[in-house]
């Protein structure tokens, strides 16, 4: 073995600091002796296993002294003889001998305890607190994030679905996946995942029966569903002959609040729908939606992943991060699925 006093002494006598009041010199007294006595465990020790007090001096980094007078405090507190001291050697007394056996498993316990909560720390563990958006959250990030506790057993997930704003910091959230520009808050970190693209989609059914629209300004002849939260209508942002966005004007037959049931809506053929990839990449794949003005779809908002700068080396959220960039980049999953 070749424990320090500082590897285990220090931590040890932390556990001894509450013995008493904090203004109590008895508590304080008891601290210092129990410290001493952990001290002198350990000088004994190095000293059996190194086979001589000089040795055990340089393997512990102090005097040959130092060594001497803690052995020697030791053996007062325990009123008996350790050592049987010649000038030639070094041996142990049977007391000596049935006392080592115990120290020298205390020493390997606490060292394991050490590196036992030295591994912890590098765990990914404890409680993880996400903010997701509730739609793109459900489908696209909970996977990974599922997938992630089920590699680090430790970590305990702690969910919310929002399409709010939420503050990281006052909030206690550990990362948040947003949609939009993230800002620019220097609490925060962010790294990106890639950026949504959403194009009108409609039923090949509603197609039939009322035609495609061949410009954004046809847009306004067809019956359109509308996301509207707050008294807000989202834009349709299309791409202009010059390829610079757009917000094309459109007439609202239907206002939605929620995004699964703007697609719900427009996979029953009410009308055309503003429609992220993402979001309706299943229904057009499978052919209940089709896509119109294809061509004229932009990039409109980035999607990023954010986290306090506090909690930035924190390990489940290094891990749950490079998972999230992993599965985003450089290709989102859904990609490819809107014609």
């Amino acid at each position: 073995m070749t424990h320090s006093i500082e590897d285990i002494c220090a931590p040890v006598a932390l556990c001894f600091r509450n013995t008493g009041s904090p203004k109590s010199p008895i508590g304080y007294r008891m601290n210092i002796t129990r410290l001493n006595h952990l001290q002198g465990m350990l000088a004994f020790v190095h000293a059996v296993s190194a086979g001589s007090f000089t040795a055990a001096a340089a393997r512990m980094g102090v005097s040959k002294s130092a060594v001497g007078k803690s052995v020697a405090k030791l053996e007062a507190q325990l009123g008996v003889r350790l050592f049987d001291r010649t000038t030639r050697s070094l041996g142990l007394t049977a007391e000596g001998s049935l006392y080592y056996a115990s120290c020298a498993k205390i020493l390997d316990e606490l060292a394991h305890a050490q590196s036992a909560l030295a591994h912890r720390r590098q765990q990914a563990s404890g409680p993880l607190r996400v903010s997701l958006p509730v739609s793109f959250g459900r489908r696209w990030v909970l996977p990974v994030l599922l997938d992630v506790a089920e590699r680090h057993p430790l970590l305990r997930l702690d969910l919310s679905f929002t399409d709010r704003p939420v503050d990281l910091v006052d909030e206690g959230i550990d990362l948040a996946v947003r949609i939009g520009d993230p800002g620019d808050s220097a609490s925060l970190a962010c790294r990106g995942l890639g950026r949504q693209r959403s194009v009108p989609c409609a039923s090949p059914a509603y197609f039939a029966r009322r035609g495609r629209p061949r410009t954004p300004e046809q847009l306004r002849e067809h019956d359109c569903i509308v996301f509207a939260r707050g008294g807000r209508v989202a834009p349709w942002l299309l791409a202009d002959d010059n390829g610079s966005p757009l917000a094309a004007a459109v007439r609202a037959a239907h206002t939605i609040g929620h995004g699964d049931a703007l697609l719900d809506a427009a996979v029953a053929g009410l009308g055309i729908a503003y429609l992220s990839t993402w979001l309706a990449a299943d229904a057009l794949r499978a052919g209940r939606l089709e896509t119109v003005l294809a061509e004229r779809a932009i990039d409109d908002m980035p999607i990023n992943v954010l986290w306090p700068h506090s909690r930035a080396l924190a390990p489940k959220v290094r891990v749950t991060v490079d998972a999230l960039v992993g599965r985003f980049t450089p290709a989102p999953p859904w990609a490819g699925d809107a014609a």
